[in-house]
C-alpha cells in the first residue's frame, strides 16, 4: 500500500497543533495528563486502549485522531487484524458513516504498521 494517509494528515496538523498549544499551554497540559492517564496499562493493556481510541476516532469521524491512534495502537503492537476487526465494530454502532470512515482510518493504520511506527511523530 503506498498511500501517505496518516502521516499527511499528522504532518499537516502539526503546526497547527503546535501554535494552538503554545497559545492555551495549560490546557494542553491538563490534556496529556489525562490522555497519558487513560492510556496507561491497568486491566486493559495500551494496546486495547489504542484499539478503542481509535474504533472511537472512527465513529467521530476525526482524521487526526484516526492516524494519531493508528500510529499509537501500531507502536503498542496492534495487527492489521485486530484494527480492522476494532473497526468493525463501529459499522455496528455507527452505521453507514463508519464504512467511509473505517476505509480511512485502516489506511491510516497499515500506513503505521508498514511503517513499522518506529517514531513517535504524532501530533500533541
Amino acid at each position: 500500500m503506498s498511500s501517505s494517509y496518516g502521516r499527511a494528515v499528522r504532518e499537516e496538523l502539526r503546526p497547527l497543533t503546535r501554535e494552538l498549544r503554545h497559545a492555551i499551554p495549560g490546557v494542553y497540559r491538563g490534556y496529556r495528563e489525562l490522555h497519558d492517564a487513560a492510556l496507561q496499562t491497568g486491566a486493559l493493556d495500551a494496546k486495547i486502549k489504542e484499539l478503542i481510541a481509535f474504533a472511537v476516532a472512527v465513529s467521530k469521524q476525526c482524521d487526526g485522531c484516526m492516524a494519531a491512534h493508528a500510529h499509537s495502537a501500531v507502536q503498542q503492537g496492534a495487527t492489521p487484524q485486530e484494527a480492522a476487526e476494532a473497526i468493525g465494530v463501529t459499522f455496528l454502532m455507527n452505521g453507514g458513516p463508519a464504512t467511509i470512515y473505517g476505509a480511512r482510518a485502516f489506511a491510516a493504520f497499515n500506513e503505521a504498521y508498514e511503517a513499522g511506527a518506529g517514531s513517535d511523530d504524532a501530533p500533541r
